[in-house]
């Protein structure tokens, strides 16, 4: 018989999982940073995006609403992505996850603390001029359709005008740790590893005293 998971905000485990949301514009470099995280402080990485993109892949009438939404530059709706997130917390195995490009904006941000009661950590906020996230997106070749010069300036705006709220609510809760992503990609990380850094090494303690 299977682990018995609390459909609103369970893991598999039955433990309230810790989540941490990884914001930054497009082309901010989150995602490879996430990556690091990963492999450095075991954490699991689910990234709202690719949540959505497999979604789209599936072809699902879902996915073509989707579709549709990302190409005009516009926000999926909430319901939408938690129900996506929530399906993958469930699933995994993990008690801690980096939530990526979400809550995108206030809306969200709400809805998920409603739906999941979950509150998050912190939320680590990849800071990044946009002349520089327009030159690294238009450098890369991932075949997205999404990297087009006119989407790319819709999601730019899109982010300034949603997103930059929900930090700015997460800020005055003293939950906010900005990293400066316009360095190289090692130097972004040695910034990000001081701030999990800390909670790694109380792991560590807690395993030694218990050994």
């Amino acid at each position: 018989m299977g682990s018995i998971v609390d459909a609103a905000n369970g893991t598999a485990s039955g433990k309230k999982p810790t989540v941490i949301f990884v914001l930054g514009g497009p082309g901010s470099g989150k995602g490879t940073q996430c990556a690091y995280i990963v492999e450095h402080f075991g954490y699991t990485h689910l990234s709202a995006g690719d949540l959505l993109r497999a979604e789209i892949k599936s072809g699902s009438e879902n996915g073509t609403m989707i579709q549709n939404m990302i190409k005009e530059g516009k926000i999926v709706p909430s319901e939408v992505t938690i129900k996506l997130l929530q399906k993958a917390i469930q699933e995994n195995g993990n008690d801690k996850f980096l939530i990526d490009g979400f809550p995108r904006n206030e809306e969200n941000r709400a809805a998920f603390e409603k739906v999941t009661e979950i509150e998050p950590k912190f939320v680590l906020f990849f800071d990044c001029p946009e002349e520089e996230m327009e030159k690294r997106l238009l450098g890369r070749n991932q075949g997205r359709e999404d990297d087009n010069i006119d989407t790319i300036r819709k999601r730019f705006k899109v982010f300034l005008e949603s997103s930059l709220p929900v930090i700015k609510y997460y800020e005055a809760k003293g939950k906010v740790r900005k990293i400066n992503a316009a360095k190289p990609i090692e130097a972004v990380f040695e910034e990000v590893k001081t701030i999990f850094s800390p909670e790694a090494e109380k792991v560590k303690i807690n395993s030694c005293s218990i050994l």
